[in-house]
């Protein structure tokens, strides 16, 4: 009994993450479509990757016709963050995540429902992670197919304009950090500026590229104009 009430707890703790999910991948089943993916291509990728950004990033590289190197390249460095996230849950979980369930949850493991588990004040279960990434993953998948479809049928002005749906959700995600701390409104703002630079002045870069030296040289400026202290004991 104790197993299927986390299940249950999952699912319900992860409603308004799959509802959230739901509304933002369909902007992103348009842009595959727009990208000339078909409607299970879209699908699938959004069912093996659950990473808006990495997926965004990853139509990119396949509409210009990038490498597997870049592909996967551009892939690392936008999704690094979530194995620093699997670390830090690791600390939470309880004597009943063999290695098989941790490799299981592990696919699941995203911002939204990171920030969930670990808000947790009880060790982590198995099923109550599962609930939670089963109906996250619903979400996404149904959001991905029924933006995908949309995209077949919709006049290309109508999906155009639905398709700034999944570039609003990263905007919204910058903007709050940025309000409260300098140093992340300056190195969103070097990545905006060197973006541009890749864009208008080095045509020939392929996006897949451009994402990953802008990632990491707007990074670098970050950690050498605003160290952080360390804390003193």
């Amino acid at each position: 009994m104790r197993k299927n009430s986390g299940f249950v707890r999952g699912l319900i703790q992860g409603i308004p993450i799959g509802l959230g999910y739901l509304s933002v991948s369909f902007g992103f089943g348009i842009m595959a479509i727009r990208a000339g993916l078909s409607v299970m291509e879209a699908s699938l990728i959004s069912l093996t990757n659950l990473t808006s950004a990495g997926q965004a990033a990853g139509v990119d590289v396949i509409a210009s016709h990038g490498s597997l190197l870049e592909m996967a390249l551009v892939q690392l460095t936008i999704n690094i963050r979530y194995a620093l996230m699997a670390l830090s849950l690791s600390q939470k979980l309880d004597g009943s995540f063999t290695l098989p369930h941790r490799l299981l949850a592990a696919y699941g493991i995203t911002d939204e429902i990171f920030g969930v588990c670990i808000a947790e004040t009880e060790k982590l279960r198995p099923t109550f992670m599962y609930g939670i990434i089963c109906i996250s993953t619903t979400g996404w998948v149904l959001g991905t197919f029924l933006g995908a479809a949309a995209g077949e049928i919709l006049p290309p002005s109508v999906t155009a304009a639905l398709g700034i749906v999944l570039y609003g959700m990263f905007i919204a995600i910058i903007i709050p950090p940025s309000r409260k701390e300098k140093s992340v409104l300056c190195v969103v703002l070097a990545a905006a500026a060197l973006s541009c630079i890749c864009h208008y002045l080095l045509p020939a870069l392929s996006s897949g590229f451009a994402v990953i030296l802008c990632a990491l040289a707007a990074s670098v400026f970050g950690a050498l104009v605003f160290p952080r202290e360390e804390a003193e004991e």
